[in-house]
């Protein structure tokens, strides 16, 4: 059985930064591409960043040179380095893994359970 383990949220004034982790289990990590979504109040859940297996980047346009996703296929953990935060980040950040190599060519296979992010101002 897959599971996604987020850590790393929490309150940060604008202009600071956190990084979120995603510890997977229960699947051959490095196979799959990762990535992060975020689901503001009253607002849909929306891809922030995604990366494939060959460490292959995309990234929303809102977070573009703030945010970094990264992987590391040793410790079968993905991060998601955001720098320059604002309140329009917060939100809950999910972790996923798709069902298989790229983000473009597979569906979302997992979920994790959430991580909160509050940005003050």
């Amino acid at each position: 059985q897959v599971q996604l383990v987020e850590s790393g949220g929490g309150l940060v004034q604008a202009g600071g930064s956190l990084r979120l982790s995603c510890a997977a289990s229960g699947s051959i990590f490095s196979i799959y591409a990762m990535g992060w979504y975020r689901q503001a109040p009253g607002k849909q859940r929306e891809l922030v960043a995604a990366i494939t297996s060959h460490g292959t980047t995309m990234y929303a346009d809102s977070v573009k040179g703030r945010f970094t996703i990264s992987r590391d296929n040793a410790k079968n953990t993905v991060y998601l380095q955001m720098n320059s935060l604002k309140p329009d980040d917060t939100a809950v950040y999910y972790c996923n893994q798709y069902s298989g190599s790229h983000y473009y060519t597979a569906n979302i296979a997992y979920w994790g359970q959430g991580t909160q992010v509050t940005v003050s101002s």
